[in-house]
């Protein structure tokens, strides 16, 4: 990295800011991976903060869900910082913002401007800014050039009390104070902005550079909500399921996202060196689980031999071929329409090999995949759907995959 471009990476500043109202959700993931990724990919700072300003239902339980997941996620910050602990500063720039005639005092009831995570809420004496009313004009990274008429916001509310800023104002007084210098972003967000560039031109904060993401969407092209798709939208979930926290974040980065290339399974590491947010798609990707399946076999089989078996052995250990023997059904276990005689004599020539993955594939290359793999796995496990029988004569042991080959073989 040569002087210039050091000193330039070393100004770019980007954050994340979830609000720990719920579980870390897969949005909430991806977007902190593309700031992550842009961050790092120059060398530049990874602030994560938490916007816990909503009192009512802020929890520190949602907020350990969200350090926890992204911890595991392998999303590390720089710097961390909760909106909580910093009403004083906030308070401050409400009262010069009153002083300097940017803000003014109104006194209302049943409010329900403000932060949209706080609407309802009842107020006696609310803080106003006073809006220009002017034309806002924005480059977005993703976007382009968006333009908003502010007119219609009219004297949008910054507190519910001069004690009491709001999101708006928390939001912009953070990232000037931070150094932030580019908003990442959902597209939901983008409504936002044009209050938040009102309120940067009001206390002297320099615009940060926007990008906003596309949403991510159900395969009916619908948002992804918990109300409709319920703990599926939640990371936690796919922990839950047994996935690798490194396929997680291969197949959200693909979602909205492609390098412009033909390859699909990068290391966090890789994605690094190849992130460019000028690739992210301005329409909404579909969050499809049989990628994300597929993803995370291919992620599988670059872990090491000992960590693919303990995965899987902890992923089926509650399957009933493993603690038990395997009822078989005589009409399953051939492939095809290959004959008995001919599967039986697969599985005797794989018995006396069973010792040799080398050798068993081979056989299989020259007498055909399935006519010897299939009659293998389903003699071993009984199910026409589970692990490979070379994987399975792994957790199995030789000895008791000969005894349940032998017994196939009886059958047939």
């Amino acid at each position: 990295m040569n002087i210039f471009k050091k000193i330039f990476s070393s100004k770019v500043v980007v954050r994340m800011a979830p609000s720990p109202t719920g579980p870390l959700h897969v949005g909430t993931a991806r977007t902190t991976l593309f700031n992550y990724l842009y961050a790092k990919k120059i060398g530049g700072k990874f602030i994560l903060r938490i916007e816990d300003t909503d009192k009512e239902r802020s929890t520190k339980e949602f907020e350990k869900n969200i350090l926890d997941g992204l911890a595991w996620l392998g999303l590390n910050y720089d710097e961390f910082y909760r909106q909580s602990e910093r009403t004083n500063i906030y308070v401050s720039y409400v009262k010069k913002m009153i002083e300097n005639g940017n803000a003014y005092i109104s006194k209302e009831e049943n409010q329900e401007e403000g932060n949209p995570r706080q609407s309802g809420a009842r107020r006696a004496e609310v803080v106003r800014f006073k809006n220009p009313k002017k034309k806002i004009v924005f480059e977005d990274m993703v976007r382009g050039s968006v333009e908003f008429d502010t007119t219609e916001l009219g004297d949008f509310v910054i507190a519910k009390s001069p004690e009491e800023p709001l999101y708006h104002l928390a939001v912009v007084v953070d990232d000037h104070k931070m150094g932030v210098t580019h908003v990442i972003r959902g597209e939901d967000h983008i409504s936002n902005t044009p209050r938040q560039i009102l309120i940067q031109e009001a206390i002297g904060a320099k615009r940060p550079i926007y990008a906003h993401l596309p949403l991510i969407l159900d395969k009916d092209r619908k948002k992804l909500s918990k109300r409709v798709h319920g703990e599926s939208v939640s990371i936690d979930f796919y922990k839950k399921e047994g996935y690798l926290p490194e396929a997680i974040l291969n197949f959200l980065v693909l979602i909205g996202w492609n390098p412009g290339t033909d390859q699909e399974i990068f290391t966090l590491k890789e994605l690094v060196k190849v992130f460019d947010i000028k690739k992210v798609q301005k329409g909404g990707g579909i969050f499809n689980e049989d990628k994300l399946r597929w993803i995370n076999k291919e992620h599988v089989k670059l872990l090491p031999e000992e960590k693919q078996l303990e995965l899987i052995k902890k992923t089926i250990k509650n399957e009933s071929y493993i603690t038990g023997k395997p009822t078989l059904d005589l009409s399953k276990i051939n492939w095809k329409e290959t004959k008995p005689e001919t599967t039986k004599k697969h599985l005797e020539f794989v018995l006396n090999i069973l010792d040799s993955k080398e050798k068993i594939m081979s056989y299989a290359e020259k007498e055909g995949r399935g006519d010897v793999l299939w009659p293998l796995r389903y003699a071993l496990s009984g199910k026409e759907k589970s692990p490979d029988p070379l994987t399975l004569i792994k957790i199995l042991g030789c000895d008791e995959a000969q005894k349940r080959i032998a017994e196939a073989i009886k059958i047939l």
